[in-house]
């Protein structure tokens, strides 16, 4: 029996209620977080027993946004997470792509158990890793160029590099490309390789313009560690002319705490987050639900 076309809409409505009901409570805590940012403390805090906590009413003014850089060294910091954040995307696209297309498109022995490594990677919680891996990369060359001369010395602690070359290769990255050249028909392959090319051509030119969703979600999913990388910096890097954003959380807390500059620092670098999730929605959802596909 089919429903009424009344019931039918009565259903939509209803749906489309949770859906807003839901979104209202998830984006609860940025809208406070964002009006809290416009207001002195005082005023924070007497709004909170009232609606008016999520309202931009009152004392309204950018003086916060205006105190957190005269606080902290809030540009550098922005700067240095940009920077390391975009150099991790980009190579982490390019080698976590290039692995899953030889896993996922080339006829090589062992690549089954090679690929079940990788994925048994994801089961091991950073935290257990953190302290080894300081002392590997404390070990490592560090070329520096002085005048005219290359000097090498030992150690990347308090670099830019320990702060990207550590996270680029990812087994979720590596899973979801390889996921996704799995839909891709291996006959365009085929008929590349009969035309000259060879397998990195084909990955430049054949599978890799296929993979705009991947390639989305895969910037996505590893521009967020990066940006909130909080953990291994603090570990790993002691000059404040190299620390990410995250770090700078902790100026506020140690004097006078004022929670409006708090907001005010909070939504600096929260804003990029959600622009560049809202610019890859789409691609992103697209990515998920094919990867799902084959398994």
């Amino acid at each position: 029996m089919k429903n009424s076309p009344r019931l039918s809409t009565l259903n939509n409505a209803g749906t489309m209620l949770l859906r807003i009901l839901f979104a209202a409570v998830a984006a609860f805590p940025i809208v406070f977080m964002l009006v809290s940012s416009l207001k002195p403390d005082t005023q924070i805090f007497g709004d909170m027993s009232s609606a008016a906590a999520f309202l931009p009413v009152g004392n309204i003014s950018f003086d916060n946004y205006a105190a957190v850089f005269d606080r902290v060294p809030a540009a550098r910091f922005l700067i240095n997470s940009i920077g390391i954040s975009a150099v991790t995307v980009v190579l982490g696209i390019f080698i976590n792509s290039l692995c899953a297309f030889a896993l996922s498109r080339m006829e090589v022995r062992g690549k089954r158990v090679v690929f079940t490594v990788i994925l048994a990677t994801l089961i091991v919680p950073f935290q257990t890793l953190a302290l080894p891996l300081v002392w590997w990369v404390n070990q490592l060359p560090y070329f520096e160029l002085s005048g005219f001369s290359l000097e090498i010395s030992k150690g990347w602690l308090d670099t830019y590099q320990v702060q990207i070359i550590p996270f680029i290769a990812n087994a979720f990255s590596i899973y979801l490309y390889h996921q996704y050249f799995e839909s891709i028909p291996k006959e365009l392959d085929e008929a590349a390789r009969i035309d000259g090319a060879g397998w990195f051509k084909i990955y430049r030119q054949v599978v890799m313009p296929l993979a705009g969703p991947a390639t989305a979600t895969v910037a996505i999913l590893t521009f967020l560690p990066a940006w909130n990388s909080y953990l291994w910096p603090l570990m790993v890097v002691q000059s404040e002319e190299l620390r990410p954003v995250m770090i700078g959380i902790q100026y506020f807390f140690q004097l006078n705490v004022s929670w409006g500059e708090v907001m005010a620092y909070a939504s600096l670098i929260t804003v990029p987050v959600v622009v560049l999730f809202i610019a890859f929605q789409k691609s992103f959802i697209n990515s998920i639900a094919s990867s799902g596909v084959k398994g």
